[in-house]
């Protein structure tokens, strides 16, 4: 009864997949600076989120980082997953009941379920190319991040 509970608890405040947004409770994104040009950006969700919305949201986290640093591309210079998992187990229950010389038992059995919450962590390079200059293998340019990946992230409303 208590992992039930747990579980609408998580659903009222989860509701659905994380949003695009700081990190908090729930998942989200975000950019700390290491170096003059390198930044680690990081992405959570919550076990509403897939893998690759939580990708979606680095790329695009990383594209806006690269254009408040003056930046026209990055490169990413390393990737790992962050994901987490959880299992809660719930335990069986039997019941006996007498009716004059019989027994009856109902039998409910118990059940493990796994819940998989999505992250990424990489870190990138900010670029300033020269305009129209071929990016090179490798290179994502901001502006298209932010145009094509930026159409399709949820954000908070």
């Amino acid at each position: 009864m208590r992992v039930w509970l747990f579980f609408m608890l998580c659903t009222l405040l989860g509701g659905c997949g994380t949003k695009y947004q700081e990190m908090g409770f729930s998942g989200g994104v975000a950019a700390q600076q290491v170096t003059a040009d390198t930044w680690r950006i990081q992405s959570r969700g919550n076990a509403y989120t897939n893998a690759a919305t939580v990708q979606d949201y680095v790329l695009l986290k990383a594209a806006e980082t690269t254009q408040a640093a003056g930046g026209s591309h990055f490169q990413i210079i390393s990737a790992a997953d962050a994901s987490r998992s959880s299992t809660f187990v719930t335990p069986g229950s039997s019941t006996t009941t007498f009716v004059g010389n019989q027994a009856f038992t109902t039998t409910s059995p118990g059940s493990v379920d796994t819940v998989i919450k999505p992250g990424q962590d990489v870190f990138v390079r900010v670029l300033k190319l020269p305009p129209n200059t071929p990016a090179a293998p490798g290179l994502y340019s901001a502006a298209e991040i932010i145009q094509f990946v930026g159409s399709r992230v949820q954000r908070p409303s």
